[in-house]
């Protein structure tokens, strides 16, 4: 399974962005987990959404409840992040996780994840 992060960008505080993550190569079994970490500079990584590869089940980080969705796109073979009402704090490199034995109580950590996408810089102005 190959994922590739595509969207980030440069965007002032209040605006919105919409992250890609591009699935290829083998499919991805309907109950994995595909997640969205963040990390900015000199801190660790961060998790911020995940959903079910079948399109259920979403779980949101705090500092993501109600600005960011995550969503799954069926023809894309993809999981996209819509963030809206970004605030400088959002600035960090996101990227895309996914992993087919990731228990519920496990989504928010990164080593439960086995497939991993290379980032994609959001960077938020004020």
């Amino acid at each position: 399974v190959q994922l590739q992060a595509c969207g980030g960008g440069l965007v002032q505080t209040g605006g919105s962005l919409r992250l890609s993550c591009i699935t290829s190569g083998r499919t991805l079994i309907n109950y994995a987990t595909v997640s969205w970490f963040r990390q900015a500079p000199g801190q660790d990584r961060e998790f911020v959404a995940a959903i079910k590869w079948s399109g259920g089940s979403t779980l949101y980080a705090d500092s993501a409840q109600g600005r960011f969705t995550i969503s799954r796109d069926r023809a894309k073979k993809s999981v996209d992040l819509q963030m809206n009402s970004l605030k400088p704090e959002d600035t960090a490199i996101y990227h895309c996780a996914a992993g087919e034995s990731v228990i519920l109580s496990n989504r928010r950590t990164p080593n439960a994840y086995a497939y991993w996408g290379q980032g994609t810089q959001v960077t938020v102005s004020s």
